[in-house]
């Protein structure tokens, strides 16, 4: 595979991504109830920057969720638009693992991915570090209240995502010394959506693109306050 288009709109943040021989170029920036306008602009920007076409594209990745609904939509949408346009295949990407994929893997190999999900819960997800660099799920995603959360077994994770914003010193009582840290102010970029979606494609896990949907992990995914 030589040209991944990867796009991630399921938070405040919006970002495109281009993947061309394993090099990538990213277009990002914190875009709240703006990712339907800018989204199209970042594409362009990052294919523009490459000298790419859409014609010259091999497939499409995308965040697929949990994350807010309406974020999660638009990315959707576009990638199927996309690839059932030029015939590809689409790599969905989960939201909390491209989380976790944006830490620095030299410092913490165990990260604890969460994010909010308003009305007193959270999306959240353990990952470890693989040995080609990329992050795998240990358990399930889930979406819960936060001081119910599963924590996962283990010393020396490390906390990314909004939800640690909300209800860090919630989970960090719970985790006491076995938490290395968190960053708070950490969203799913597009880039760690292109590498994770390249190593599904390359294992054959990429799907038609009417094939290509959300993932809520809750039943009200019409919340209005979920919506960014």
């Amino acid at each position: 595979m030589r040209n991944l288009l990867a796009i991630e709109t399921a938070t405040e943040a919006c970002s495109a991504a281009l993947w061309v021989d394993g090099k990538i170029i990213e277009r990002y920036e914190i875009a709240p109830r703006q990712h339907a306008r800018r989204i199209l602009d970042m594409i362009d920007e990052v294919l523009a920057e490459a000298g790419v076409v859409k014609s010259q594209l091999d497939a499409i990745a995308f965040g697929r969720g949990p994350g807010a609904f309406t974020g999660l939509r638009i990315a959707a949408g576009v990638a199927q638009g996309i690839a059932f346009g030029l015939d590809l295949p689409v790599a969905p990407v989960s939201t909390l693992a491209a989380l976790a994929q944006s830490v620095d893997h030299g410092r913490y190999s165990q990260v604890l991915a969460v994010l909010d999900a308003r009305m007193q819960q959270v999306y959240a997800g353990a990952y470890g570090v693989g040995d080609d660099g990329l992050v795998e799920l240990q358990g399930t995603e889930t979406v819960v209240d936060a001081e119910d959360m599963d924590l996962p077994e283990g010393d020396s994770w490390f906390g990314v995502g909004s939800g640690w914003k909300e209800y860090g010193l919630v989970i960090q009582e719970r985790m006491n010394s076995r938490l290395a840290g968190f960053d708070a102010d950490r969203f799913p970029r597009a880039e760690s959506i292109a590498r994770l979606g390249a190593k599904m494609l390359a294992a054959g896990q990429g799907v038609a693109p009417e094939q290509a949907l959300p993932v809520y992990l809750r039943d009200q995914v019409a919340d209005r306050s979920a919506k960014v």
